[in-house]
């Protein structure tokens, strides 16, 4: 498929991404809550619960304890970026957690996933996603590498289909390339440019402050943007006769906010390498999907543009660009 099919999935598919954004606009909305539980010894355990700000509205997600489990004192809540903290104390008796179930209530409301981290009282850790379709987990004495497995690979794809920003860069290098050999050149690039950061900074090689990297990542696509409304009769810039040394450098910049999502799951002691490896395969699986659906969309819809080229290059490009500039100054004056 050609310019005219990739020009006419970008218009709609980037309007698209607009209208799902919540008014805050902020990149990852529905990013996953945390279910945080740590035992302290004698049956006393340490909850931490995250959510987002921004969210479905009238949407309550909270979580649920086994019925023996008391609450030992209010929670003491707190605003952390774009979250709500909220940190007690609860008396689940003697045994502990091993055999009980934890729970969320809320989540096909609020759309939003639930990450469940559980440490138990001999340092041991295990974690579960909670969704809609799996909304309560049962703490077994040991994770089985099928559950680590399954739980990151869920996780990566959620934060790359719940990321407008990763989506409409994505989205910019369809409609900037029509040759099918380049474009999976490229696209590899970019695989391989946030595989190599999220590593690094997943393991502990390489510390980055989010804030500067969220400001960076919505610059990238500020400059994918301009290239898009570049007159195609003129000559072709470095960036679009080398598409794939700006998927590859960029693609660092996102590696970088792809590794903030999997710091606050964290990686399991003893299948780091396998929690690593599904997180970023997860990523890739999303990634693959939104092409193939944006593809899919394109050859759907590109007989309804073929009289109108200028408004499919021009339209998506403003979109796009225009979207990604207000994620710029609003980060910065996050950061400010």
């Amino acid at each position: 498929m050609r310019g005219r099919a990739l020009a006419s999935v970008v218009l709609v598919a980037a309007l698209g991404s607009t209208a799902v954004v919540p008014r805050t606009v902020a990149a990852h909305a529905l990013a996953p809550s945390l279910f945080q539980v740590r035992e302290t010894g004698s049956g006393r355990v340490e909850v931490l619960w995250r959510t987002p700000v921004a969210g479905v509205p009238d949407a309550e997600l909270r979580p649920v304890f086994p019925p023996d489990c008391r609450p030992l004192g209010q929670p003491v809540v707190r605003r952390a970026e774009a979250a709500l903290v909220a940190r007690w104390e609860i008396d689940c008796g003697p045994p502990g957690l091993v055999g009980k179930t934890l729970a969320a209530e809320g989540i096909a409301e609020s759309r939003a996933s639930v990450l469940v981290l559980v440490t138990l009282r001999d340092g041991r850790s295990v974690r579960a996603v909670l969704t809609a379709e799996r909304p309560s987990f049962l703490v077994p004495e040991r994770e089985s590498r099928i559950e680590v497995a399954r739980s990151y690979s869920l996780l990566g794809i959620e934060h790359i289909l719940t990321g407008p920003d990763h989506l409409l860069f994505v989205l910019g290098l369809l409609l900037l390339i029509a040759e099918w050999r380049l474009l999976l050149w490229t696209l590899t690039s970019f695989t391989l440019g946030h595989s190599v950061t999220l590593s690094l900074a997943a393991l502990g090689f390489v510390h980055v402050p989010p804030g500067p990297v969220e400001v960076g990542i919505a610059a990238s696509i500020v400059v994918l943007a301009v290239e898009l409304a570049r007159d195609p009769a003129a000559s072709p810039s470095r960036l679009q006769r080398r598409p794939w040394g700006m998927a590859a450098t960029f693609g660092l910049l996102h590696g970088l906010g792809f590794a903030g999502a999997l710091a606050a799951a964290g990686l399991p002691d003893g299948e780091i390498p396998l929690a690593l490896f599904s997180f970023n395969l997860g990523i890739e699986i999303g990634q693959l999907t939104f092409v193939v659906a944006a593809i899919a969309l394109g050859i759907a819809v590109g007989p309804l543009l073929a009289a109108r080229g200028a408004i499919r290059r021009r339209v998506p490009a403003y979109v796009i660009g225009s979207l990604a500039a207000f994620w710029v100054f609003e980060r910065l004056a996050a950061m400010l």
